[in-house]
């Protein structure tokens, strides 16, 4: 092939990728884009189109303690108590992973990632019965308790593997200073895997965050639903459906966890901080 053919052919080549990436972008572009124009629009429908009489009507409809501050509240709550106690586990279970070996360890850790894999409906029915049974139904830090628990496995994987990173020669220079086990965790190995905690957090809370499934079944009180669940109010009756304040909603909805990445992305791309830690 000459070198004008090979040239034309890497031109093709490099336009269906430019198109293929194009065209991904766009599935994920236009439904945001919707999401926007919808909430400006009082006539919304399914359609991507610009509202002919622009305003903040669908916002000033759902700013109500009923359908949103209420809601919101109880997902911070449940979600964020989740999160905390998915976390602190997460550290507990990884570090004895991470540092001590045993033949129970692969095993261990192979059960961990089979438990990931496993459909949150297929142990509904007899967590709900269990709940029954022990009085946690309808109870925030029984739900929260679940979540966590159904959260944790993940974590756990997630963790050993940001923990695996921390050299242990500085766990030893600590114990050799007199440092107790629990000291050189939360003074060692924590500050210096703080990007790893802080995706574990964002990704858990994330997570629990559109869990919609578990509080829908677990809690029957309507001024305990979180924001997952009640966004359900703007379905109504014979397929019906307030789109414009739906797409207000969903907007609000997903501010605490957008402000969250804010916060503390800054910790995600500064890396594992063991620069001049260990000398070569």
């Amino acid at each position: 092939m000459s070198v004008l053919g090979r040239v034309r052919r890497r031109t093709r080549e490099r336009l269906a990728a430019d198109a293929a990436l194009l065209a991904v972008a766009a599935a994920f572009a236009l439904p945001l884009l919707w999401l926007l124009l919808s909430s400006l629009d009082t006539e919304a429908d399914l359609r991507v189109r610009v509202p002919g009489n622009p305003g903040l009507d669908n916002f000033s409809a759902v700013w109500t303690d009923e359908i949103t501050f209420t809601p919101m509240l109880n997902s911070l709550v449940l979600c964020g108590g989740a999160t905390a106690l998915t976390v602190v586990c997460a550290v507990l279970a990884a570090y004895p992973l991470s540092r001590y070996r045993s033949r129970l360890t692969r095993p261990y850790l192979l059960t961990v990632l089979f438990t990931t894999c496993l459909p949150i409906t297929a142990v509904m029915v007899p967590v709900y019965g269990l709940f029954v049974q022990v009085d946690l139904i309808d109870t925030v830090y029984g739900t929260a308790l679940f979540l966590a628990t159904a959260q944790l496995p993940f974590a756990i994987w997630l963790m050993k593997n940001f923990m695996d990173g921390v050299p242990r020669v500085l766990e030893e220079a600590a114990w050799t200073d007199g440092a107790s086990m629990p000291q050189t965790l939360w003074r060692v190995v924590l500050p210096l895997m703080g990007p790893g905690v802080t995706v574990v957090t964002i990704y858990t809370f994330i997570m629990l965050w559109g869990n919609f499934f578990v509080p829908f079944m677990l809690l029957l009180s309507p001024d305990r639903l979180p924001a997952s669940v009640s966004i359900f109010t703007f379905f109504g009756n014979y397929g019906s459906v307030v789109y414009g304040e739906l797409a207000a909603f969903s907007i609000l909805y997903s501010t605490p966890v957008l402000l969250l990445y804010v916060v503390i992305a800054q910790r995600l791309g500064g890396g594992f901080a063991l620069g001049g830690a260990v000398k070569g």
